[in-house]
């Protein structure tokens, strides 16, 4: 992999399956990003599906409406341990930004929700429209970063709802009055709750701890929610990443 990947002038994302000794098209935005990067025909690049493949070959042709690159080599990459995110729907450009951190440090999973502090915030990031141009930039951070996995972007959701979809493991919720999140045992899958801007209603908070979520905090501050997700997802990660060299 480490071969290819010096080999390869740059990592594109290819939105269609990739099979080997086969072209693969990528879409028009991709071909106008390899155009931008002065790529030319022969190019030999680095192709991610989001989901764990992963592919090489060489560019055959680049038009202004698509790139074709035929693929040679396939390979598969494993997610890291599980981290998924329970993110506030929130102010919009914040909400990208967090996106974008959260698909670099490999969350496995972006499920936003709509507590009711979040209905005060104007404009919001929520519905159908606001995920297209989140994905598109967690795709943009994906080729950049060098991961081969986007998170998993689930659907608006009520607190109720979103908490009883929120999958088995450890669950912490930012809190400043909550434990170090720090010295806590890091154990995935986790799932990391964020509150939104102006705290958690009583009753949400009482919902979180009822479904077995632990008060953790990284300082004996108010943290703004963007600041809360990214700087725990990266502890976490790090942690997590930590307790696998150990093991190893």
């Amino acid at each position: 992999m480490e071969q290819r990947d010096r080999t390869a002038v740059a990592t594109f994302f290819a939105s269609e399956p990739m099979v080997g000794g086969h072209v693969t098209t990528l879409s028009e935005g991709e071909a106008h990003h390899a155009r931008v990067r002065r790529i030319a025909i022969g190019d030999r690049l680095r192709l991610v599906d989001g989901a764990g493949g992963v592919g090489y070959g060489n560019v055959v042709k680049l038009g202004k409406a698509q790139a074709m690159v035929e693929v040679d080599v396939l390979d598969r990459v494993e997610p890291l341990p599980v981290i998924h995110l329970m993110v506030p729907i929130a102010d919009r450009d914040r909400m990208l930004l967090v996106g974008e951190k959260a698909t670099e440090l490999s969350a496995f999973s972006w499920r936003p929700v709509m507590w009711r502090r979040s209905r005060d915030v104007s404009p919001r990031g929520e519905g159908m429209s606001f995920q297209t141009r989140l994905r598109a930039r967690m795709v943009g951070a994906l080729t950049q970063c060098g991961g081969a996995w986007l998170p998993v972007i689930y659907p608006d959701a009520p607190p109720d709802r979103a908490v009883a979809a929120c999958p088995a493991g450890t669950r912490w919720l930012l809190d400043k009055d909550g434990e170090p999140l720090p010295t806590m045992p890091v154990h995935a899958p986790i799932t990391l709750a964020i509150g939104p801007e102006g705290g958690l209603e009583p009753g949400e908070r009482s919902e979180l701890m009822s479904a077995g979520f632990l008060p953790v905090t990284l300082a004996p501050l108010t943290l703004r929610f963007d600041t809360a997700a990214i700087a725990s997802l990266g502890i976490v990660r790090a942690s997590l990443s930590a307790a696998e060299r150990v093991r190893a």
